[in-house]
């Protein structure tokens, strides 16, 4: 398993990166994290981990560059975001270790927002999406673009955020499912609710990410 620490340059920051490709891979995942967490994020690294068993490759990165994290609006500016993952996602796009690797995303809180936007951008080359707690709503114009299949995580305590899921929900004409996890709150803390979602994701790359039909 190659696992490298990578600068991203882009039209206007360079930004860091946490790259693991397992030995033939069948494709990787892109996390989108949420305001105010990072590559660094417990949570993500955990479910990033549980996937790379499973012979998927896995990016971790900083939407902002430390700066710009500091400015507090720019962690809900979700068209910058978006745009930086859309950049980033091209780099890897193009990148030798990563090249030709089928590729799909995990978005968590804003950042399912920003990753349904950048799936919108690139359409079919998205294979599948996963957001866990997200705020899908936040992209509300571009779900109806969306092509590749989205799953919805939401723990069954985080009332507010079920109800912004299911509103996006009815805009997506992808494939798609939400699945509540019962007795789990936002981020997931509770024990073994966030292997819970990772089990979920995993399904749901090994179903999506290798289909030749899309």
């Amino acid at each position: 398993m190659k696992k490298s620490d990578i600068d991203i340059p882009l039209s206007e920051v360079t930004l860091k990166g946490d790259l693991v490709v397992p030995e033939n891979a069948i494709g990787i995942v892109i996390f989108s994290h949420g305001s105010g967490s990072s590559r660094f994020s417990s949570r993500n690294r955990m479910v990033a981990e549980l996937i790379q068993q499973h012979n998927i490759g896995t990016f971790l990165f900083d939407l902002l560059t430390e700066e710009e994290d500091r400015i507090y609006e720019n962690r809900f500016n979700i068209e910058l975001l978006a745009s930086r993952l859309i950049e980033t996602t091209n780099w890897l796009m193009n990148n030798k270790s990563t090249k030709g690797l089928p590729i799909s995303y995990f978005g968590a809180s804003t950042g399912a927002a920003s990753a349904l936007m950048a799936a919108a951008h690139f359409g079919k080359s998205i294979k599948a999406i996963v957001s866990r707690g997200g705020r899908p709503d936040l992209a509300m114009n571009e779900l109806a673009l969306v092509t590749a299949p989205t799953l919805l995580i939401v723990g069954g305590l985080d009332v507010p955020v079920i109800g912004m899921n299911k509103m996006a929900f009815a805009q997506l004409e992808c494939i798609k499912e939400i699945k509540i996890i019962p007795g789990a709150t936002h981020l997931f803390e509770e024990p073994g609710k966030l292997t819970e979602v990772a089990d979920l994701a995993i399904s749901w790359y090994k179903t999506y990410l290798t289909r030749l039909d899309r």
